[in-house]
């Protein structure tokens, strides 16, 4: 049995050598929480129930045990499936899967909607030992007899929860009809609602919970701000905050796809080099945006929660809530594409007199109040939210150098 209250190190669990080769070219050396009380349970092919906050490892919590298991038996077609619920997390997923299986001489395939569906059906033709794939483009391709999962060994749900806000649920049912009662399923979320407790009790057999740190809570590097402004204000704050922060690459998020792109073309206006994503975008289209703003082609991607998951981009200095999210877990998950992988970032967010409701159900759910920085004529904006403790602080992590986060007038 593994102790994982003191340090470990990736060659501490029972994985095939050639993980840990692909480990070192890729200088990753110590677990995540979640990777290292993950990965011996899935080593020993136990279901597991998974929930850390996002940005903590999961990807590699499950692809690496499940290589080790697949590399164990005799090769075949369609022996994993990793289901996801956005194009982009599942492009990103496969990326990484792909990486893992060269040694092993396996192949993956992403297979997702907003693309034509010949070159899937290409390499699904030829085999491909692991399948990534939403739900949707995933029951055309059964539909289409292109694929069967007679042999299936493992099944990952990645973002479980995201998937059921997203009304996967009944083709998530039809699926997992389709598949082995004898397999071994993992699931991985950044929250565990009272749904995400049933779907698992239907679909799995005595799954291991795993719970790393609190979920459904920013982690403590991320330093947030709320900015009290009136509607009308929202574009020339958001561009003081451009002019005055020390912003590497910023991460926008507004609620609608016709704000998005009103936003996006006033920040192209003003000569910041800004992308833009939503959901009525062509996948190509999606595609360079989001490879534009990993590469720093982009200093600034526009979205809407879209890109709320699924990022894999690490060092993202500032995300911006343009309009308050609707709840606080989307909260949570827009302010956690900052701050990853250990990494210090800030959070900041636009609250206008109308959005008093949803900043309280924020700061309740977090147990505290956020720090408010107030500038001259701004409007006063009251969180209905009350601390338990009177004498409960905003929590305000160190501010770094060189940062002046809406200077006070």
């Amino acid at each position: 049995m593994i102790d994982t209250s003191k340090p470990l190190n990736f060659s501490d669990f029972e994985l095939d050598p050639r993980c840990l080769t692909v480990l070192q070219e890729m200088k990753i050396t110590d677990p995540s929480p979640v990777q290292a009380q993950a990965i011996p349970a899935a080593l020993e092919g136990r279901d597991i129930v998974a929930t850390a906050q996002t940005g903590t490892g999961k990807t590699l919590a499950f692809s690496l045990p499940s290589l080790t298991r697949l590399a164990r038996k005799k090769s075949g077609s369609n022996r994993m499936l990793v289901l996801a619920p956005t194009r982009e997390l599942c492009a990103q997923v496969e990326s990484v899967m792909q990486a893992l299986c060269k040694p092993f001489k396996m192949h993956s395939v992403a297979v997702y909607g907003g693309v034509g569906m010949h070159g899937q059906i290409e390499k699904l033709t030829r085999g491909c030992e692991i399948i990534v794939a939403t739900p949707g483009r995933l029951l055309d391709h059964l539909s289409r007899k292109n694929l069967n999962f007679e042999h299936l060994e493992i099944l990952v749900f990645d973002e479980a929860d995201r998937m059921l806000d997203m009304g996967f649920l009944p083709d998530i049912r039809k699926i997992v009809k389709l598949l082995p009662q004898k397999r071994q399923t993992l699931m991985f979320s950044a929250t565990f609602a009272p749904t995400l407790d049933r779907l698992a009790r239907d679909m799995m057999h005595s799954p291991e919970r795993i719970e790393v740190g609190f979920t459904a809570k920013p982690v403590a590097s991320v330093r947030q701000l709320v900015i009290p402004v009136r509607e009308d204000e929202k574009p020339r704050i958001l561009l003081q905050l451009m002019e005055e922060e020390s912003i590497d690459s910023a991460l926008i998020f507004l609620r609608t796809i016709r704000r998005t792109e009103r936003v996006g073309r006033a920040l192209k206006g003003s000569k910041h080099k800004t992308a833009i994503i939503h959901g009525d975008l062509p996948q190509t289209q999606r595609q360079r945006a989001l490879e534009g703003f990993r590469s720093r082609k982009y200093k600034i991607l526009v979205a809407t929660d879209v890109a709320a998951r699924g990022l894999d981009i690490d060092d993202i200095s500032h995300v911006i809530n343009y309009d308050i999210p609707e709840n606080p877990d989307d909260y949570v998950h827009r302010i956690g594409r900052t701050a990853r992988a250990e990494r210090e970032g800030d959070a900041i967010t636009l609250v206008t007199p109308n959005d008093h409701a949803a900043l309280a159900a924020i700061e309740q759910a977090l147990g505290y109040n956020i720090e408010r920085r107030i500038y001259d004529g701004a409007p006063k904006i009251l969180s209905i939210y009350k601390p338990p403790d009177l004498a409960a602080r905003s929590v305000v992590p160190k501010r770094r150098r060189g940062r002046s986060l809406l200077r006070r007038r």
